[in-house]
């Protein structure tokens, strides 16, 4: 029984590892490749996740859905919203410069918020979208969740692989420019905008993506599900601490980080237990967490400034466009 245990929840752990990794894979086109600094991941992760729970979930007379679209379905449509979401935003924000930008995304995820949260006709509000199907609805038990944890490492291994090809290419060479020197970018003749706007809708499908993985993964969602906390500033330590602007130190990342998440309340759990820990840490486990993750985060870029595993220059030479 322990046994099993144990393996049930390595598939959680590599199940939730995976979403995380989608959604750095997607901060890291925005931040490690162009230096955009969006500090409204939650938004997106949010909006995918209730786009994919709206158009596959079942009826309900408490909020819009029952559309009852497949699964493959509500994944696309969840990339398509976010990216629309995106390109909306991206327009009137992604000019600013880096600060004014990180205000603007704060604000904008906190606008998303409040409509999920108040906007019950759509989203239930703070009750939140249940029964949201999972594709693999026939198995049961560990099954189901291997079969579905087979589905997010497919999902993670095409992101990864889109990303390493983009980072070879030509328009990730004029990103990584623009990150370098705008200026000189707009001198060469190149649309910074354009590629600003392109790379900023990119890394938002793919935290769109991770939203509907999730949300199947699970099976119910609400508000408090994508709090900044949880889904902006853990996203951010990830592909921190794992090495921005590296594909594979933000997959090292989401591991390694989602590895100390949950030790670190398993920890808190034992000791609070054993009566090692004060009762008033105890009932602060949730902050005393995020110190930890802060702790390492700052042990890290003391260490390590550039992350596990820092950025390097791609093998391929890349050619003019």
């Amino acid at each position: 029984m322990e046994l099993s245990g144990l393996f049930s929840y390595f598939v959680f752990f590599l199940s939730m590892a995976s979403v995380y990794a989608v959604l750095v894979l997607g901060l890291n086109i925005q931040w490690g490749y162009t230096g955009q600094l969006n500090i409204g991941v939650a938004a997106f992760f949010a909006v995918g996740a209730y786009t994919t729970a709206i158009v596959t979930g079942p009826a309900s007379d408490n909020y819009l859905g029952g559309f009852g679209l497949p699964f493959v379905v509500g994944l696309l449509l969840a990339m398509v919203v976010a990216g629309l979401l995106a390109l909306v935003i991206g327009l009137i924000t992604v000019n600013l410069r880096s600060d004014y930008l990180a205000i603007a995304t704060i604000g904008i995820a906190e606008i998303v918020r409040l409509v999920l949260k108040n906007e019950a006709w759509l989203t239930n509000g703070v009750r939140g979208i249940s029964s949201i199907p999972s594709p693999f609805d026939e198995l049961s038990g560990i099954t189901e969740g291997l079969a579905y944890l087979s589905v997010l490492l497919v999902v993670v291994g095409g992101v990864y692989w889109t990303c390493e090809r983009l980072f070879r290419s030509p328009w990730a060479r004029v990103l990584r420019a623009i990150r370098a020197n705008e200026d000189a970018v707009r001198a060469a003749g190149k649309n910074v905008l354009l590629f600003r706007v392109e790379a900023f809708v990119l890394g938002s499908m793919f935290m769109g993506l991770g939203g509907a993985l999730y949300a199947h993964f699970v099976g119910f969602i609400s508000p408090s599900a994508f709090d900044p906390m949880f889904a902006t500033f853990v996203v951010w330590v990830m592909l921190i601490a794992g090495g921005s602007g590296n594909n594979r130190g933000a997959l090292l990342g989401a591991v390694v980080i989602w590895a100390v998440w949950t030790m670190s309340s398993s920890m808190i759990g034992v000791l609070s237990d054993i009566g090692l820990l004060p009762d008033q840490l105890a009932t602060q486990a949730s902050a005393l967490r995020i110190f930890l993750i802060g702790l390492l985060l700052e042990i890290i870029l003391l260490t390590r400034r550039e992350g596990l595993l820092p950025e390097r220059p791609p093998k391929a030479i890349d050619r003019a466009d």
